[in-house]
């Protein structure tokens, strides 16, 4: 192992023993590499004469660039996007994104926690947090209404073991029974569990009510009080997008932090969802935990190995990207126009929730609860899930998502208002056509 990881897994050990249990073999290797990148970053500071360590291309003491390329950066100039960022991000987002990050979570002000780094997205903090952290057969845990990536990221890339409990209950409430029975059921037999808490969910729009999100926090700490090692990740890409009264506002990141030595939180997060910026590819991984002494180092080395871990990927994510989100964020303007956008789906999400819900339909389908993000989801009562959305599709020029036998989802996110009404509408003619095909003459 090289010096550098053992030296940075001697600080976590020293922190708290049981991080160093829950990484992955990959993820007590990594490291961040010294040479050519601190070399360059010391060059920077003192190189006043010429600078002759980095891998770009300089022309008249400025980042070379297309005149083509340069038309269509706008007022961005060329050393805040076309030139490389550090593997951990531009220290500058990193910094507004935690303040963002308190500022949505007051809880988080009596905690510690690590400063975010940056990713190519949501979906890359997910994998790197898997590269970091999960090994073969490792059991990472799922309601049975996920986004479909999981698999592809954990089953496929990873060969963990997923377990999946029922989301909802047969009246459709959160499944906090089936939940924590799963949950014991795994620590009887796994000294490890990953436990992914993905609110706004994917596909289902539901976010956990403040007393759930109290149920949820006691199950797992009691597991790690009773010797499970618990990483708890919070998938939060849709947060912020909360539309009821009783919903849990916060991420229930700001309370595992610090809740037991063997019980950590990692929270991931994207610009796509959060400030309407999904083609610029910036996520973010952060990390809470309980400490011996000092946070500070423990964090830091925590920081290295996910830097590491991406300067081994993709080296860092888009330096233009994060420039934009920073922009954005800084802007005077940034907080109405998140309102502005927020009440935009607000108002979607309470119609299609009074559409769908017309006792017109009540024989076709229920109605999955939902209370944020982008999507909702129908239980189908007397068609194939399937069948129904390739019907829609053939016949009517819509697509809807099938997952299952029996549920479709709906992403009312990408509607506008007036269009409500008629794709239910259109819905319900289609499983009215399946009905009526499936009679024998």
């Amino acid at each position: 192992m090289n010096p550098l990881a053992k030296q940075l897994n001697q600080i976590i050990e020293q922190g708290n023993p049981h991080i160093v249990e829950m990484l992955s073999e990959m993820g007590e290797k990594f490291f961040f590499p010294k040479g050519i990148l601190d070399q360059s970053a010391e060059a920077k500071e003192k190189a006043y004469k010429l600078n002759a360590t980095i891998g770009v291309a300089l022309e008249a003491g400025q980042i070379m660039y297309l005149n083509s390329t340069r038309d269509a950066l706008g007022t961005m100039s060329p050393e805040e996007s076309l030139t490389y960022a550090p593997s951990f991000g531009i220290q500058t987002l990193r910094k507004a994104w935690r303040d963002l990050m308190l500022k949505k979570n007051p809880t988080l002000k009596t905690r510690t926690f690590s400063m975010p780094v940056v990713t190519s997205g949501i979906t890359h903090a997910i994998s790197t947090f898997a590269d970091l952290w999960v090994d073969p057969e490792d059991v990472v845990v799922f309601p049975d209404m996920i986004w479909g990536n999981y698999d592809l990221i954990f089953s496929i890339r990873k060969c963990a073991v997923i377990h999946k409990y029922p989301m909802f209950t047969e009246d459709c409430r959160f499944n906090l029974a089936a939940f924590a029975r799963t949950l014991e059921d795994l620590a009887k037999v796994n000294t490890k569990l990953i436990v992914f808490l993905n609110f706004p969910n994917n596909p289902t729009g539901y976010t956990l009510s403040e007393s759930e999100g109290e149920a949820v926090v006691e199950i797992l700490t009691r597991l790690a009080r009773q010797g499970t090692n618990i990483i708890a990740v919070f998938d939060d890409a849709y947060f912020g997008l909360f539309y009821e009264a009783d919903t849990l506002k916060e991420s229930l990141f700001s309370r595992i932090c610090q809740q037991h030595p063997r019980l950590m939180g990692v929270k991931l997060d994207g610009a796509s969802k959060e400030i309407f910026a999904w083609g610029l590819r910036i996520g973010f991984i952060t990390y809470g935990c309980t400490v011996e002494g000092d946070p500070s180092e423990v964090y830091q080395a925590l920081e290295k190995k996910t830097a590491g871990c991406i300067r081994s990927s993709i080296s860092n994510a888009s330096h233009m990207g994060q420039s934009i989100v920073l922009r954005s964020i800084e802007s005077r303007e940034f907080d109405d126009e998140i309102r502005r956008k927020f009440t935009i789906l607000k108002s979607r999400a309470e119609y299609v929730k009074q559409v769908s819900r017309d006792p017109k339909y009540q024989d076709k389908w229920d109605v999955y609860p939902f209370n944020s993000g982008y999507f909702m989801c129908l239980r189908l009562k007397t068609v194939h899930a399937e069948t129904l959305r390739q019907h829609l599709l053939d016949h009517y020029g819509v697509g809807l998502i099938s997952m299952g036998d029996k549920d479709l989802r709906i992403a009312f996110s990408c509607l506008e208002k007036d269009q409500i009404p008629i794709l239910f509408e259109i819905i319900f003619k289609g499983i009215q056509d399946l009905a009526s095909s499936a009679r024998p003459c």
